[in-house]
């Protein structure tokens, strides 16, 4: 009796020792089909414009800055598209409140950034999915752009 104990305790020791093996889907979604939800605070007025890495966009008529955003989201109920939907509206919300506090008018070159990875692409990005949480990492650069 007290060998099957102490066999269970170490067992039940050593399980508890071993990492937790979370889910980490990695998906790449449309960018299309993310840009055109709305946000809820209603930030993304127009008044700065996103391009991503290989889309033409106006003249940069400067460059200010180089931002990253890192925007996590609860994905608890909600598919994993849905839920890395909203975590990359809110890294839009980010580089836009980012660029209007900064006197820019665009932010350009945007890339995924999940993990300090880019992945750039100019129809998709990337978005890792788990359990309870959906991220999203996005890097871009401020600039004023011409018309």
């Amino acid at each position: 009796m007290k060998t099957s104990s102490l066999a269970l305790a170490v067992t039940l020791a050593l399980s508890a020792a071993l990492p937790a093996q979370a889910r980490d889907t990695k998906h790449l979604l449309p960018l299309d089909s993310a840009s055109s939800m709305k946000d809820k605070e209603g930030v993304l007025d127009g008044s700065v414009k996103f391009y991503f890495a290989g889309q033409p966009h106006p003249a940069v008529l400067e460059k200010i800055s180089t931002d990253v955003t890192n925007m996590k989201t609860n994905a608890f109920g909600k598919s994993d598209e849905e839920a890395c939907k909203w975590a990359f509206l809110s890294g839009l919300v980010q580089l836009h409140k980012k660029a209007k506090e900064l006197g820019g008018n665009g932010v350009v070159n945007i890339v995924s950034y999940y993990k300090k990875n880019e992945m750039a692409s100019a129809t998709e990005f990337e978005c890792h999915a788990g359990a309870t949480m959906a991220g999203v990492a996005l890097k871009g650069d401020i600039v004023k752009l011409g018309k």
